[in-house]
């Protein structure tokens, strides 16, 4: 091959890819210089929507701001105006406890002058007494003894009658001042509480499908039921009350194992000592569930925690427990609310006004156990589980067996009091309210000078008229007085009973 030829290929060859490679080049400048702006036209693009879009935003912002602020300025002004009432509130109370006040300093005042009035009598009658003991000695010519004795009777007996009419002011003054405080505040209590409780009973008769079942349920000579009172220590009666059977226990606890495992017992058709143990087994156990839940439920609506489970269990127990017919447990609930409210209102121990009230009668949960009164059983059960002293002495005290040693056990006693005496809280038997009616009148008319007495009122109340000539207007008041604590004493009765002594004496003429 010519090598000219040869050389003249070769640099023809380095000559195209100089070119190919310049066009590339340029071909690929244009390229990227194409993309460039299109990315740059997207940028503007896409920066223009962010624009938009930011101004989009900072508008929702700014209406987002503004109505915040009107929401926040219009708490503050609903905020302003409960201040404005709260102010108007306190404003009225600060009055009323003013009046109060100066209604106490007059009445203190009024019972100052009556005191000097009283030692102005006194006075009045020493000299009366020197006057008359020299003009006694002079005209009757009785001894200095004698004539003091005398003299002593009349002036004890005037005294007497002026001290009773002075004391008998002050109380009906005192009464009335007290009682219209104290109507206050118990009926803001009730009114506050307004329980619509009903009166719950212990369920002692269990009905059953037919009179065949009487027969499974005694047994094969009688293994059934014996297994049945033994498991469940409830005395099971089956006589000839059609269709049922009676459950006697004094144990209300047992007596609703009972009840729940017979009933399960009749529905599920297999009965035999076996099965029986198991059946009372998780009767047991749902009634001690039911006791722990009515506890707690108590103590949650109370806002009372910390009480040692023992003691929870008792008052749980109470859910079965009733006195006249009312639930105790409901009871004890609704006389806390009640001794809550009224310590509020007096500014005393709120707390303890309600665990004493709460735990009043914890002694009913094992009276039928240990026996003696409930109030004190109560209290030592209280005690030896950590309940504080305060709260001891008003179980104690809630019945008078120990005295009231605090406000809060005075305030017990109250809403215990309106608890049971509300209209619908308790009843009573026939037998037991004609015995209490019958008791009522004999009591009465056993006291000297009564001429009749009548109990009305379904036992709520007795009037007795008495024989003016034997008993005048303060033996009519000392006679009520007697009557009353003779009841206290001997009667024993839900709520409370009204005594009325009426003395009338008439005049009668015939015109001939």
């Amino acid at each position: 091959m010519d090598w000219g030829i040869l050389l003249f290929m070769l640099l023809d060859t380095f000559v195209v890819g100089v070119i190919a490679f310049a066009a590339g080049y340029f071909l690929q400048r244009s390229l990227t210089s194409a993309r460039i702006q299109a990315q740059a036209a997207e940028a503007e693009k896409t920066l223009a929507e962010a624009q938009a879009r930011a101004k989009d935003v900072i508008l929702k912002a700014k209406d987002e701001a503004i109505k915040f602020r009107d929401e926040v300025e219009a708490e503050l002004k609903k905020k302003r105006q409960d201040l404005q009432r709260e102010d108007e509130r306190l404003r009225h109370r600060r009055e009323s406890i003013d009046r109060r006040h100066e209604m106490l300093e007059a009445r203190d005042k009024r019972l100052e002058r009556k005191e000097k009035d009283l030692d102005r009598v006194r006075e009045a009658l020493e000299a009366t007494q020197a006057k008359q003991l020299q003009e006694l000695q002079r005209l009757s010519g009785l001894t200095a003894e004698e004539a003091k004795a005398l003299l002593l009777q009349q002036i004890e007996k005037e005294t007497r009658q002026d001290a009773a009419r002075l004391i008998r002011e002050i109380e009906q003054e005192a009464r009335e001042e007290g009682e219209s405080r104290a109507r206050e505040i118990i009926a803001t209590a009730i009114e506050r509480v307004a329980s619509d409780q009903v009166a719950e009973t212990t369920v002692s008769l269990v009905p059953l499908p037919n009179d065949e079942m009487k027969g499974r349920i005694i047994g094969r000579q009688g293994r059934n039921i014996r297994a049945i009172e033994v498991a469940t220590g409830v005395d099971l009666v089956v006589d000839d009350t059609p269709e049922a059977v009676i459950l006697s226990s004094h144990n209300p606890v047992r007596r609703e194992v009972a009840r729940l495992a017979l009933n399960r017992l009749i529905n599920d058709g297999r009965i035999h000592p076996g099965r029986i143990e198991k059946i009372v087994e998780k009767a047991e156990e749902e009634v001690n569930a039911q006791i722990l839940q009515a506890a707690e439920q108590a103590m949650l609506e109370l806002g009372i925690t910390g009480l040692h489970p023992e003691l929870v269990k008792l008052l749980g127990q109470l859910k079965f427990r009733t006195s006249y017919g009312q639930n105790v447990l409901a009871h004890s609930v609704e006389t806390a609310h009640l001794a809550g409210m009224m310590a509020a209102e007096l500014k005393a121990d709120v707390a303890v006004a309600k665990l004493g009230a709460l735990l009043h009668d914890i002694g009913k949960a094992v009276s039928h156990e240990v026996g003696g009164a409930h109030a004190l059983t109560g209290a030592e059960i209280a005690r030896k589980y950590g309940v504080p002293d305060t709260v001891c002495d008003i179980i104690a005290a809630h019945h008078g067996e120990a005295e009231a040693l605090s406000l809060e056990s005075a305030l017990v006693v109250a809403a215990d009091a309106i608890s049971g005496a509300r209209p619908g809280a308790r009843r009573e038997s026939l037998e037991q309210y004609l015995k209490r009616v019958e008791s009522l009148e004999q009591m009465a008319n056993a006291f000297p000078g009564v001429q009749q007495s009548y109990a009305i009122q379904a036992g709520r109340e007795i009037r007795i008229i008495v024989k003016p000539e034997d008993i005048d207007d303060l033996g009519a008041i000392n006679l009520c007085k007697q009557i009353v604590r003779k009841v206290e004493d001997n009667l024993e009765y839900p709520g409370q009973i009204k005594v009325t002594v009426i003395r009338e004496t008439r005049a009668v003429e015939y015109a001939k």
